[in-house]
């Protein structure tokens, strides 16, 4: 009797340590939701700038100045259109890459988003 208690015990470790290990191995790789990210736009300015975030990730630029900015790359893949003052424009970054922008109202205005893969 006393060795089929011990066998029990033993069989009870060893499951308790695989589900263990598998639980600690599908959290230590499991991905990480998707993060909103702000960049906001006061004083003929991009702030932050550049911006790293992750493939799936969401980019809001808010808007502070009193006049209207946008935020549009050269071949226009990325592109607001005009940003009024005290509104807001979110990108869901499913490209990767670096991505250079500027507002097309004030082209002095440049910013660069980074999106780098999961």
């Amino acid at each position: 009797m006393e060795q089929l208690h011990q066998k029990t015990w033993l069989g009870c470790c060893l499951v308790t340590l695989v589900l263990g290990a598998s639980w600690e191995w599908h959290g230590a790789h499991a991905a990480a939701p998707p993060r909103v990210h702000t960049v906001t736009i006061e004083s003929l300015r991009y702030i932050p700038s550049p911006i790293e975030v992750v493939k799936g990730d969401s980019v809001v630029w808010r808007n502070k100045d009193p006049f209207p900015h946008s935020v549009t790359t050269e071949d226009h893949l990325i592109d607001s259109g005009e940003i009024g003052d005290g509104k807001s424009w979110t990108y869901k970054a499913n490209r990767v890459g670096e991505f250079s922008y500027m507002c097309t109202l004030h082209p002095s205005m440049k910013g660069k988003l980074i999106v780098r893969e999961k």
